[in-house]
């Protein structure tokens, strides 16, 4: 089974940025898409970015494209969510999921794994 570990949330500035980890306990992480998704107080959880396992195929939403960018370094069984120019409605509970899938796919549902979130608080 998988474990994911988030870290590298925290507070920031509007306009900062700051750069996720999420560290896989299983040498099974490489073949699996991975996906980062986000939930607010009071709302669902929402995708925000997911890659494959070779890194080739990348998705974001909307809301994040163009300022977050997914990565992920199979030899240290570790996926990167890069984010920059942060905005307070990016405050959220930041997760990390794997899918036991060859496609990237952008609903929750369709993720098998999760870690159990890091806290991203942006202030104006």
């Amino acid at each position: 089974q998988v474990q994911l570990v988030e870290s590298g949330g925290g507070l920031v500035q509007a306009g900062g940025s700051l750069r996720l980890s999420c560290a896989a306990s299983a040498s099974t992480f490489s073949p699996y898409p991975m996906g980062w998704f986000r939930q607010a107080p009071g709302k669902e959880r929402e995708f925000a970015a997911a890659i494959s396992w070779s890194g080739a195929n990348t998705a974001y939403a909307d809301s994040v494209k163009g300022r977050f960018t997914i990565s992920r370094d199979n030899a240290k069984n570790t996926v990167f969510l890069q984010m920059n120019s942060l905005k307070p409605e990016d405050t959220a509970v930041y997760y990390c999921a794997a899918r036991r899938g060859a496609v990237v796919t952008t609903t929750h549902l369709d993720y098998d794994y999760w870690g159990r979130g890091t806290q991203v608080t942006v202030s104006s």
